[in-house]
């Protein structure tokens, strides 16, 4: 699977050790951002970056971490085409993927630890679109981002 990640100076250490587990489950993620802890870096970059990539068709899944995730989440969901999910839970990633379609994980290196963000990560990771009653939902949410797209910008 095709895998970007990304973070600012807080998520650099958890993006770095997910950047590990993705390695060890046989992926070979991308990094877009943040190269060191001292490397302040404004979140809203780092996720426009990778969203974009991720609308494009370039990778099919995305990872982001700033503090909280939240940051992260609102900034990539302005970029049409885009469902980012902040989970901190397995059950919320599962649900991200299942129910919502998201394509990119937020995680905040704050509010989570290692472990618990790689079970996050492998679950998500794990779980595939379900369809079914979902599907019509995330049409709705593809309609809105076509909508914008065709507004002309003020």
């Amino acid at each position: 699977m095709e895998i970007v990640i990304g973070s600012d100076h807080f998520g650099y250490e958890l993006k770095q050790h997910l950047s590990s587990e993705l390695v060890r489950l046989g992926h070979q993620p991308v990094d877009l951002g943040c190269d060191a802890v001292t490397d302040e870096i404004d979140y809203p970059d780092v996720a426009v970056n990778l969203a974009q990539r991720i609308a494009k068709g370039e990778f099919e899944r995305g990872i982001l971490v700033c503090g909280t995730g939240i940051g992260m989440a609102i900034a990539a969901n302005k970029i049409p085409g885009v469902r980012a999910a902040c989970c901190h839970d397995t059950f919320s990633a599962e649900r991200a993927r299942m129910s919502n379609d998201a394509q990119v994980l937020c995680l905040g290196a704050q509010v989570i630890g290692p472990a618990l963000a790689r079970d996050v990560l492998v679950r998500w990771l794990a779980s595939e679109f379900g369809g079914g009653r979902s599907t019509r939902k995330v049409a709705k949410i593809n309609d809105l981002d076509a909508s914008r797209l065709q507004q002309p910008s003020s």
